[in-house]
């Protein structure tokens, strides 16, 4: 069986999408959540060409049934490499926009000022009033350009989220599509992010003033036992969290009609009783986002140290436009790919719990009453 339309190349894999049975299955109609309209899941689909069901279940990059490990990266590099304009050109905008703002500012005050600091990263001596102000605005410029950079992947998650629901039934996207698929959700996203960011933020803030307040007032065997229980036990719970709440809440908000607390309601009840598994492949995809994206930023930063050591008037600019290099060239890899898995497993656990793979195959066409 060829692949669906506007993705080349897929061929279908022979395999039985589930439609009745199994643990989370019942035999009645069941309302899919979010937009997606009620389908029933028993009885037996007709597939157009007279095709016994089952025959094809991979209209677009992944298979429309319960995805392993294999299928979610398989299917995330699929995503990336039909559609790069909508992620990997998306991630590349969005982030050199951003760190363009920081370039251009350390570029006039560098040859206007004379803004420099030394090979090491110091600030020379003897700075007057404009070039403390100077070396203020590029370094704040910067601070400003990464949050700025950090709000784009954030729309760029979004986007993807999109991508994904589309490549599942063998369609692609362009930029301006997946652009166009976020509005009236991308202050809900934004909003998201922000909640995330307050709630953690919170939390730290409560545990470093528990940590004050143990240190002032108990002994010191007080402060080591203290130590050694409760740094383990928060880190499982900002990672338990992590997981439970924010890790899948984008691509609800983008696909389901929810808001910001419906997504991470949403998120919470999909990764109920799979938290192992939808934990280990985020820890996994976040060490090969990790060491992928070091791969792609450490020649880059090498590049820039040696010029910084050669062209020492220049140093604050060239180690200012090396962080913009490096940060394109990092999110230009992980955004999309972490983005992608995430979505991926999305919607596995729909197909696992809320059989989200009969719906789409019938969007594909491949199956009707």
């Amino acid at each position: 069986m060829p692949g669906g339309p506007g993705v080349p190349g897929v061929p279908g894999v022979p395999g039985v999408p589930r439609v009745a049975g199994g643990p989370g299955r019942p035999g009645g109609p069941v309302a899919a959540p979010g937009g997606w309209a009620p389908y029933p899941v028993g009885g037996r689909g007709v597939v157009p060409n007279g095709l016994a069901l089952g025959a094809a279940h991979k209209p677009g990059a992944f298979p429309l049934r319960p995805l392993t490990l294999g299928a979610i990266y398989d299917g995330a590099f699929r995503i990336i490499r039909f559609n790069p304009r909508a992620t990997v050109g998306a991630a590349v905008i969005v982030t050199a926009v951003a760190m363009l703002i920081p370039v251009l500012v350390t570029a006039v005050l560098t040859f206007t000022v004379g803004l420099a600091v030394d090979a090491s990263g110091e600030v020379g001596d003897n700075l007057d009033t404009a070039e403390t102000l100077s070396l203020l605005a590029a370094y704040g410029s910067l601070l400003l350009s990464l949050a700025l950079a950090q709000v784009g992947v954030v729309l760029v998650t979004g986007m993807v989220a999109h991508v994904a629901r589309a490549a599942a039934v063998g369609r692609q996207m362009d930029l301006a599509s997946a652009w166009a698929a976020t509005r009236g959700k991308r202050w809900r996203l934004v909003g998201l992010t922000a909640l995330i960011i307050a709630v953690f933020s919170a939390l730290v803030t409560l545990y470093v003033l528990a940590w004050v307040l143990v240190v002032v007032l108990g002994e010191v065997l007080v402060v080591v036992a203290w130590g050694l229980l409760s740094v383990p036990a928060f880190f499982c719970l900002c990672c338990w969290l992590w997981l439970r709440l924010t890790y899948l809440a984008v691509p609800p908000l983008m696909l389901e009609d929810v808001g910001v607390l419906g997504a991470l309601g949403r998120a919470w009840r999909l990764s109920g009783g799979h938290f192992w598994r939808t934990f280990g492949i985020a820890l996994l995809t976040l060490i090969i986002g990790s060491v992928a994206g070091g791969m792609l930023t450490t020649p880059v930063t090498l590049v820039g140290q040696l010029a910084a050591i050669a062209l020492p008037q220049y140093t604050l600019l060239l180690l200012v436009l090396t962080q913009a290099v490096a940060l394109v060239l990092q999110n230009a890899f992980v955004a999309p790919f972490a983005s992608a898995v995430s979505s991926l497993q999305y919607l596995d656990l729909r197909m696992r719990k809320e059989a989200l793979d009969v719906e789409l195959l019938r969007e594909a066409g491949l199956l009707r009453e």
